[in-house]
This record gives structure tokens, sequence and C-alpha cells, in this order.
């Protein structure tokens, strides 16, 4: 993985160049195949669809590659919805050669991975230098506004941008997301190397290599999912559960998000009010005149069977993994947390940034006794194997650390 920090100036803005033909995006590869970095962030309508989609990519890369310096730098407004194949941009991010600077970069990959098959064996995460480097605020709003000066338009975090064509004020708010990563990497890489965390930060950039969609199988959704569910009477949960079923399946057939179906606040006063017609839907369950019309004869049949259907099982109650482990290594998980929160606090960092409870909870499994054991352990890396090594090793054979 390569880390090179190219001067940390603050860079000018132009405006966007868009890249919505064939032609328009061969010509933009074409200029980030000569780079060593380029930055990318992306923009989903999951706010309005069941199945999101990537609606937007922003790229942000030198203007000279033969002279690079973030105070002249390039931005690229790609538009997935217009562009039927994205393979030579997917190429370039597969190379590994040119690093690819991102902020929270998993939920990003993920979608890219999703939607493209993308693939980044080359990623530099500025919310993970951050946390790394021991910052409280690690959003990229917040650090923009530090940093920067820019103030992000938040509303335009609820805007549809599957919507076209994009306003002035998304193409803005689109282009900000990426016009300064390449600065602030460097200015990250800087702190890094001035508080001797440069190398910790490599090995943690070197773990999203392994990040997989693959691997992460949604979790079946339910109506106990829901908070309000908690609040209804065990006797409602067959109504409620009907209800439920009916909005999840209708969210699905019109790819809505099912909230803008029915509310959950409607779906509580449905089952526990039973309305019995069509007048009453409106006064009970604050439906609106189009939801009560579109949507009342059916909701009152639901009503109506899931009165008289079975109560559904509780869920299973939710066990912490650590709770299967035998009692002994419940002794070892334990005091490994406690050793990771003091680390954690000696070091001015999350817990999270020593090791996660996966990773913990993998350790105590597997019992590692050498350093190639360790090594194996997932979310582990060479730099922490070697920094936190020996204090795993002492506590899972219950001696004192040093």
């Amino acid at each position: 993985m390569v880390l090179m920090s190219e001067s940390a100036s603050k860079p000018t803005t132009a405006q966007p160049v868009l890249v919505d033909t064939p032609q328009a995006l061969t010509a933009m590869a074409a200029h980030l195949s000569k780079q060593r970095a380029f930055a990318l962030d992306t923009e989903s309508n999951s706010f309005y669809v069941y199945y999101p989609k990537v609606c937007l990519i922003q790229i942000t890369t030198f203007a000279d590659a033969h002279n690079p310096t973030t105070d002249k730098v390039i931005d690229y407004l790609v538009d997935p919805l217009t562009l039927t194949n994205l393979d030579e941009l997917g190429a370039l991010a597969a190379r590994g050669d040119i690093q690819v600077v991102m902020h929270a970069a998993e939920n990003d990959i993920l979608q890219l991975q999703r939607d493209f098959g993308f693939r980044f064996p080359n990623v530099f995460d500025t919310q993970l230098a951050a946390r790394i480097l021991g910052m409280e605020r690690v959003g990229l709003g917040s650090m923009l506004e530090e940093r920067f000066g820019v103030v992000s338009d938040k509303r335009m975090q609820r805007t549809d941008w599957a919507v076209r064509p994009l306003t002035d004020e998304q193409i803005v708010y689109a282009q900000m997301d990426t016009h300064y990563l390449l600065a602030m990497r460097d200015q990250l890489l800087e702190a890094l190397a001035a508080a001797g965390r440069l190398e910790e930060c490599e090995d943690a950039l070197e773990q999203l290599e392994h990040f997989d969609t693959i691997e992460r199988s949604p979790n079946e959704r339910t109506f106990w999912q829901m908070k309000l569910t908690r609040t209804v009477d065990l006797k409602d949960t067959g109504v409620l559960e009907v209800l439920w079923n009916w909005r999840e399946g209708e969210a699905q057939r019109t790819n809505r998000p099912p909230f803008k179906i029915m509310g959950d606040e409607s779906l509580i006063d449905l089952a526990v009010t039973r309305p019995t017609s069509v007048d009453d839907l409106q006064r009970i369950a604050r439906l609106s005149r189009q939801q009560a019309n579109r949507y009342g004869n059916t909701v009152i049949r639901l009503i109506k069977e899931g009165a008289q259907r079975p109560l559904p099982p509780l869920p299973r109650p939710t066990v912490r993994p650590e709770l299967l482990l035998s009692q002994e290594d419940q002794g070892r998980f334990e005091k490994l947390r406690r050793w990771r929160t003091e680390t954690a606090r000696a070091r001015g960092v999350t817990p999270e940034i020593v090791f996660n409870n996966e990773t913990l909870l993998e350790i105590v499994q597997k019992r590692p006794a050498n350093e190639e054991q360790l090594l194996a352990i997932s979310g582990m890396g060479r730099w922490k194997a070697g920094a936190y090594g020996q204090a795993i090793f002492a506590l899972l054979n219950g001696t004192n650390i040093d």
C-alpha cells in the first residue's frame, strides 16, 4: 500500500466535469490512469426507494498528473444512471498502484461492490485516519468545516439523487464531498507521521482490502424490529405482524421505502384500535385521505385476518456472543475488554480502534499461542500483532501484563 503525501495546499474550486457519456468516461479514465491517487464518494437514493442504488459518483484528482499538488485539482461527477458500463472506472479502482481516497470508506465500498462489482485494493480512509489520531469530530461535514471552512448544506442529505437534471445545490454539495479529500489526506498523513501512528494507519487501511459485501448477509427484517412494537400488548401482535408484512410487501413491489407506504405509528394505531370501516381509518389511525382511499379496504381485511390468526411466536432473545462461551472463556473475554478500554484511554482513541468485540471474541475462541496464529485473527494485522501481541498472550495465559 502506497501512502505518499503530496503538498498539502488548499485546492481552488472550479466547475466540475459532468461524465454522462461513454466518451466523457473514457476521457476521465485516461486522465485518472496517469494519477497516483484520486478521491471518490457516492450518493444514493436510499431515502426514496426500497432497493437503493448508486446515483452519482464523485471523483477528484490532480489537474496535472506530472506535478500533483492539492491546490490544483479537477472534479468529476459520474452519472451511473446514464452510463450503462463503468468497467473503465472499476478497472482503475482495482489497479492497486492508484490510491482511492474516501471518507468512511466501508459504505461506499459496499455500494460500489453491490452495484458494479468494484474492488479496492488500495484505499485511504480519511475518517479512519482521524480516528487513529484520536480526533472526536470525524464526520465529513465537521472535518471540512474545521479544516477548510466549508459548510455543507445538510438539506442535500435528504435529496433524491435519482432525479435528473441535478440542481445547482446538489452539484455544489456533491463536488465538495471529494474536492478537499486529497488535501485532507495529506494533512492527516503529516499528523500521523508526527504522532508516530503512520504504520498503524497503514496496517488498518490494509484491512479494508478484505472488506467484502459477499460476506455480509443482510439480517432478516421482521415486525419485532420496530421500536414501537415493544409498546404493543401481546394480544395485538398478530394484527401488527399481518399489517407489517403487507407494508413490507407493498414497499418491495412498488420500490418505495416502507415509511412512505405507511408510518410505524399508523401501523400501531391500526393494530391496537382495529377500525372496522374505511371511514374510521383517518380518524383513528392518522392516515391521510390518499392512504385511506388507496389502502383502506385492504387494511380492514388484514385487520380481520390478523385478529383470527394465532399470535406470532416471540422473538428469540438476542444473546451477546460472549455469553455463549464457557465460564472460563467469558473471564478471558472480560479481561481482554478491560485491557482494551484501558489501552484505548491511554492512547486517546475509542476502544474500537484497538479491537472490536468480534476480534476479541475470535481471540478467545482460537487462543492464539504465537504470532502466526495471532495474524490469522480477522482484524489483527501486523502492527496490532506487534504492538498488542504480548499483552494478549499474557491475558490468555492468565499472567500479569508488564
